[in-house]
């Protein structure tokens, strides 16, 4: 009986969708506080984490009944996969109000997230209502961008017909690069990287990926042009993995650091500048 009960108050909210901030504890122009959850694949997000790799973040906060936001869910993925799921300049992430279990949000995803890849979703289970709360959010769903600055963009984009309307919420100046999922034709996988910093690197940057299990992954670096300019190996735990690579012999330049383990890759950009 619950779903139905958080849906009419849902309603009632949602008259006037577009006349406020949804995300009314952080107007546009104010600092977000940092926050951690767990994604419904067991991987942890760390909000400062992200942003500290020069990331925007968009956000994503529904719940499963909410017929607006099974209707938009799919232009939100779309986005994440237009600019390279999370390995580009744009960050994704999906999050419930805290009503929905991670069976839930699966199930969810699995029928209104539409074809394209899927941002990561964090249900009840990995800390959403927190984060729902956090932000202020009383209306659904209720789309948002923070800058690396971990500063708010824009706390209330709508209507959204299309990624194209998540797209226009860029501020002036963010043109973030339009990647596939994938890297030399290998699909994306379960080794998830979470963030490379600081970016643009100087000297050293840092590499920060989680891994299902503990063993050896090989990284490879290419340049822009699909060139390897760099490979080594790093020995992983099961959970959180850093690594820092030594980029005082790379030129000025956009790379890609390449994972792989166990036939699994994840790829992310980053940039050296001096």
């Amino acid at each position: 009986m619950l779903k139905p009960l958080r849906f009419l108050a849902v309603l009632l909210i949602g008259a006037s969708f577009s006349s406020y901030g949804q995300a009314s504890n952080y107007p546009n122009g104010s600092t977000v506080a940092n926050f951690e959850v767990t994604d419904t694949d067991g991987n942890t997000h760390d909000l400062y984490e992200i942003t500290a790799s020069g990331k925007y973040v968009y956000f994503d906060f529904f719940f499963d009944t909410c017929p607006p936001c099974q209707a938009t869910s799919q232009y939100f993925n779309d986005l994440y996969d237009k600019y390279g799921c999370n390995a580009g300049d744009l960050y994704c992430i999906t999050i419930n109000n805290g009503t929905d279990s991670d069976a839930e949000v699966v199930a969810y995803e699995e029928e209104y997230g539409g074809d394209s890849h899927h941002a990561p979703a964090v249900s009840a289970d990995g800390g959403g209502g927190d984060v729902t709360a956090a932000f202020g959010v009383g209306a659904f769903p209720t789309y948002c961008l923070v800058g690396p600055d971990n500063i708010m963009v824009a706390n209330d984009i709508w209507p959204i017909s299309s990624a194209a309307d998540l797209e226009a919420a860029f501020p002036s100046g963010f043109n973030p690069t339009e990647m596939a999922c994938s890297f030399a034709g290998v699909e994306e996988s379960t080794i998830d990287v979470l963030s490379v910093y600081p970016n643009p690197a100087n000297t050293e940057l840092n590499i920060q990926f989680n891994s299902a299990v503990a063993g050896t992954a090989q990284v490879e670096i290419f340049n822009v042009v699909g060139e390897r300019v760099d490979a080594f190996t790093i020995n992983t735990v099961n959970g959180s993995n850093n690594s820092t690579l030594d980029v005082t012999n790379y030129s000025n330049g956009q790379f890609f650091a390449h994972i792989t383990m166990d036939d699994q890759v994840s790829t992310i950009r980053f940039d050296v500048l001096r």
